[in-house]
């Protein structure tokens, strides 16, 4: 009998066996990278996705001389990447850093134009000192061949000693300029033993930056220094999805795109992500800097620099009075406020009152002198801080002003962009001040250049699906229809990604999920006293019958304080309000074993953080948590239904920029709970629109089919005087009551 060899990329493997759902999890991901294809992957908490991901990547890089880079927007991942490289090193050695943004890893805490400036004076005075000793050996000996009777010597050593002269000169001016210590001994020390003790193991940002710090080093710049040729990088997002950060990164780790292959985790934010990275904005204050660097320029392009910059902030401000309501300015706050600026003439209102507040010989010729003189302003801050002449790097305000003007002007009437003009009151002055801003709609415009250039990615998440709405509105060519999902329209199948999915791998008896059946909670309800008290008695039943902490979820912070102030239990309630730091709010309700702690869907409890065995039992969504339909959330459906008008669904701009998305937080949300085999707990979902009626009798509001088809079958219907018996029976099954249970 022929024995099956394991496959190659097992070595990898840092543990005994992997389950059977991780083994061929690894065995599709390493077909698809032998294609070039992306794939993407949802498993639920307990699939392995960060091992079934890594494991077949690192052993395809090395194998084709690649790089592995594993991605996430969430701190807690990146520890159990660094713990997951230290497995896989233990068992297959491997090259491994985790890179994380300067402004944490800085010893002397200067910002990034700044710190840029201080690298080129102080690599400018270690090339001058380098020089001098280069030069001074060379005059040695010289003037001893001059000893000996050489007569072109001692003319050649003449001619050392006045360049010797000149560069003492151009040392004495660096030594006086702004320089960095750290970085001096990165580029004068010995850094050996630095590197040796890096890649002993995997380092952590923190171990980095103390061991450094002992040693005299700038940890950051040795990191990238140090990235070339290595097999794997565990970084944030921002270093992947902004274009410009992204080109410097590839140049860091020494190769190019196509030989870099990308895991992003908790994928389902890349879209959210990918758009921030897109928006550009201008604010009113950034306009007075700019017309106040004016002042001091002497320049014949100051008046045209002046002439754009006065205009669009004239244009600002008679945009934001207008647009205000009476009394509406008094109720602005310290938050950004949106106005809306569309009408009816093509152009949005801040562009019509800019054209018309300009006067000038032109707007695009002023405008290009303008951007010409930011630069060239630019540049002599640069050099200015470089010698030492200011002690910090100035930013240029005129740059900023005329790049984002030009930006306005070409992109503001682009499909999928939304000119927007916001207000916020400044907490000093108390003056209302505004800000023009660019706001990208539909974020493939960032993510489809990237995948386009990648050797392959793999996408990962607990909530990925549908999957052709995510391939499509990342640009990643469509699903490939194993999830029952079609091709994207248009699309070349055999481009498209491999997509495959595992629901949950605890046992199914230690969880329940309930869809209580009280009426759907649409926003024109919340105000109905009536629908208080019966949202109010189902959450009191919902905490009473619990044996330890619940976790209760509501469509805004809004309604959480709301029922916080309506509940009546014997239990502590917790509020999570917005702005406020959470970490001291979960540890207090995770050490009291009897609380309920009350937040938003869309704040940061709602995934990304673990709650497990008795951190929580019960989790409960109130409602569909939709967004706040604004018309910010308006202009993203407008350009989801356009750009997706053939995608073969009844309404794809509500489906792909609402529905779905609140559905994966939803998901994300349940999956606080039952984090293990031995963890149990109970899901409830608080509204008919969830249960397997509504999708029979009210389909238009039914939300219950954007759930995986697993996850419906395993949601029980439930009328809300019920659930306090289907929560007891459960957990009397799982022994969870400490003492006598409480009667229903």
């Amino acid at each position: 009998m022929t024995e099956v060899s394991e496959p190659a990329y097992l070595r990898f493997f840092p543990y005994g066996e992997p389950y059977d759902h991780q083994r061929e999890a690894m065995a599709t991901i390493s077909s698809a990278l032998e294609d070039g294809r992306d794939v993407l992957f949802e498993g639920a908490c307990g699939t392995g996705k960060t091992l079934a991901a890594l494991v077949p990547a690192l052993e395809h890089a090395r194998r084709t001389g690649k790089t592995v880079v594993i991605t996430t927007n969430v701190h807690q991942q990146t520890r159990q990447f660094i713990e997951e490289a230290r497995a896989i090193t233990r068992q297959e050695a491997i090259r491994a850093v985790v890179f994380r943004g300067k402004g944490s890893m800085c010893h002397i805490d200067v910002g990034y134009e700044e710190c840029q400036a201080l690298r080129d004076t102080t690599r400018s005075l270690v090339e001058a000192e380098r020089d001098r000793g280069d030069l001074g050996d060379r005059g040695d000996e010289l003037l001893e061949e001059a000893r000996r009777g050489d007569a072109g010597a001692a003319e050649g050593r003449q001619a050392v000693m006045d360049e010797l002269d000149a560069l003492d000169d151009e040392l004495e001016e660096l030594r006086e300029a702004a320089t960095c210590e750290h970085y001096y001994e990165n580029l004068t020390g010995d850094t050996d033993e630095f590197y040796g003790w890096l890649f002993e193991d995997v380092r952590t940002p923190e171990e980095i930056y103390e061991r450094a710090g002992q040693l005299g080093f700038c940890g950051y710049e040795l990191l990238k220094e140090g990235m070339e040729g290595v097999d794997l990088v565990v970084c944030n997002y921002h270093h992947l999805l902004d274009p410009t950060i992204r080109e410097q990164f590839f140049r860091w780790i020494g190769r190019d795109p196509e030989d870099v292959i990308v895991v992003f985790d908790e994928a389902h934010n890349v879209e959210d992500a990918a758009r921030d990275h897109a928006t550009r904005t201008l604010a009113e204050p950034t306009l007075d800097g700019a017309l106040a660097e004016l002042e001091e320029v002497t320049d014949a392009r100051a008046d045209a620099a002046r002439n754009v910059v006065r205009a669009f902030r004239e244009a600002l401000v008679a945009t934001y009075d207008d647009a205000l309501a009476f009394g509406e300015r008094e109720a602005v706050g310290d938050s950004w406020y949106d106005l809306s600026i569309t009408n009816e003439r093509g152009r949005d209102d801040l562009t019509l009152a800019f054209l018309d507040a300009y006067t000038g010989r032109g707007i695009h010729e002023d405008l290009d002198e303008a951007l010409e003189l930011g630069a060239a302003l630019d540049r002599r801050y640069h050099e200015a801080y470089k010698e030492g002449e200011t002690r910090t790097r100035r930013e240029c305000r005129v740059l900023q002003a005329a790049t984002f003007v030009d930006d306005w002007l070409r992109d503001s009437d682009q499909e999928g962009q939304y000119p927007v003009v916001s207000v916020r009151r400044d907490g000093g002055s108390d003056e209302v001040y505004g800000r023009a801003e660019l706001y990208t709609c539909i974020p493939r415009q960032v993510t489809e250049p990237l995948f386009d250039e990648l050797a392959a990615s793999v996408l990962m998440s607990a909530t990925l699906r549908p999957f052709d709405v995510l391939a499509d509105v990342l640009g990643l060519g469509g699903a490939d229809g194993s999830d029952g999902q079609r091709p994207r329209a248009g699309g070349d199948e055999g481009d498209a990604p491999v997509t495959m999915a595992y629901g949950a791998q605890f046992p199914e008896e230690r969880r329940r999920t309930y869809a209580v059946d009280v009426p759907a909670l649409f926003a024109s309800r919340r105000d109905d006293p009536a629908t208080q008290r019966e949202v109010t008695g189902v959450l009191e039943d919902a905490v009473e019958f619990t044996p330890g902490n619940a976790l209760l979820f509501f469509p805004s912070y809004r309604e959480a304080e709301r029922y916080h102030d309506l509940l009546s239990v014997d239990a502590t309630l917790y509020l999570d309000e917005p702005g406020t730091p959470v970490e001291e709010l979960r540890r207090r309700f995770v050490e009291d074993g009897n609380g309920a702690l009350l937040t938003s869907l869309w704040g940061t409890l709602a995934e990304g953080v673990s709650f497990d065995d008795d951190d929580a039992r019960t989790v409960v969504v109130v409602g569909v948590p939709y967004p706040h339909l604004d018309d910010r959330m308006d202009a993203v459906q407008d350009a989801y239904a356009t750009a997706f008008a053939d995608a073969g669904r009844e309404d794809p701009g509500w489906e792909y920029a609402v529905e779905v998305p609140t559905i994966r937080k939803t998901r994300q949300a349940l999956g606080r709970v039952v984090r293990s085999p031995e963890d149990f707990g109970v899901r409830i979902l608080l509204d008919e629109r969830y249960t397997g009626r509504a999708r029979r009798e009210m389909r238009k509001y039914s939300v219950a089919e954007t759930f995986p088809p697993e996850e419906r079958v395993e949601t029980i219907d439930v009328q809300p005087e019920k659930l306090r018996f289907a929560m007891l029976n459960f957990y009397s099954d799982m022994d969870a009551w400490a003492g006598a249970p409480p009667a229903p």
